[in-house]
C-alpha cells in the first residue's frame, strides 16, 4: 500500500499528535468554544427570531378530513373534547380552530 506524500505527511501529523502529551487540551476546548460555539448558538438565535417575527400568525384554512381529530370517546378531563396538551391557538377541534384573539 503506497501513500502519497501529503497522507504520509498528515498520518505522521496526527501519530505524533497522538504521541504527545495532553496538556492544553482544556484551554483548546476553552477557545473553540468561545470562538465557535457561543457566536454560533448567537447566529441560530437571531435567525428564530427574524423567522418568528416574519411569520404570519393566521391559521390555516380548515379541512375537516375524516381520518384527523376522531373522537371516539370523551377525554376523562375538561368537556372531553380538548386534548390533555389542548392549545387553542394551534390544535383544532373536529368542528374546527376554537375563537381566539391574540
Amino acid at each position: 500500500m503506497s501513500l502519497s506524500p501529503a497522507a504520509f505527511a498528515a498520518r505522521r501529523l496526527l501519530a505524533a499528535a497522538s504521541h504527545s502529551s495532553h496538556e492544553g487540551g482544556a484551554r483548546t476546548w476553552k477557545i473553540l468554544t468561545i470562538v465557535m460555539a457561543i457566536p454560533g448558538v448567537g447566529i441560530c438565535m437571531a435567525n428564530a427570531y427574524m423567522k418568528a417575527q416574519a411569520h404570519s400568525h393566521d391559521h390555516p384554512e380548515f379541512v375537516p378530513y375524516s381520518h384527523l381529530r376522531i373522537r371516539t370517546k370523551r377525554f376523562p378531563w375538561g368537556d372531553g373534547n380538548h386534548t390533555l396538551f389542548h392549545n387553542s391557538h394551534t390544535n383544532a377541534l373536529p368542528d374546527g380552530f376554537e375563537s381566539s384573539d391574540h
